[in-house]
């Protein structure tokens, strides 16, 4: 089975200032992008997860990214390096999606083991590794493997859309 994928994230943005004469514009146009072939070495991934989650009111859980998540075949994954994560808060849920900081075995490799980032209603992260990164966000299983997502507050759920690419080795 092959994995081919492709990341990016783009900005365009187009600021004016009206003269008396003319219109003054300063357009922008800023695309970063990642090819990774199928495999496991730099430039290269072989796992993906993706999903759509909901969680309760204060509710949390621990993403484990070395043997507990399934493809869309029902394969486990394990994780060894992270290459791509993308994390989407439902637009229509009223708390925040908070990410970060499991209280055992956190994934720390992005954000240390206690920081959390804090995705309002509709608000997107994506993070990409570089092409020739060897290296890349490391997963140590048993010992730093657990992505945990929470709802921050109570009284209603939250969703949330996830896509992890990485590599098995």
């Amino acid at each position: 089975m092959g994995l081919v994928s492709d990341l990016g994230v783009s900005v365009s943005a187009n600021l004016t200032k009206a003269g008396d004469l003319s219109t003054a514009a300063d357009p922008l146009s800023w695309r970063r992008g990642l090819h990774l072939a199928s495999g496991t070495g730099a430039g290269k991934a072989d796992l993906r997860f993706a999903d759509t989650r909901t969680l309760a009111a204060s509710a949390t859980e621990d993403l484990d990214l070395a043997g507990v998540l399934t493809d869309a075949f029902g394969t486990a994954l394990t994780f060894v390096r992270i290459k791509g994560l993308l994390i989407s808060a439902a637009a229509a849920n009223t708390n925040n999606v908070i990410v970060g900081a499991a209280a055992g075995s956190p994934w720390a490799a992005l954000l240390g083991a206690t920081g959390t980032l804090t995705l309002r209603p509709g608000a997107t992260i994506a993070l990409t590794t570089g092409a020739t990164d060897a290296v890349t966000y490391a997963v140590a299983a048993g010992t730093g493997d657990l992505l945990k997502v929470a709802n921050s507050a109570g009284g209603t759920s939250v969703a949330y859309d996830i896509v992890i690419i990485g590599a098995s080795a």
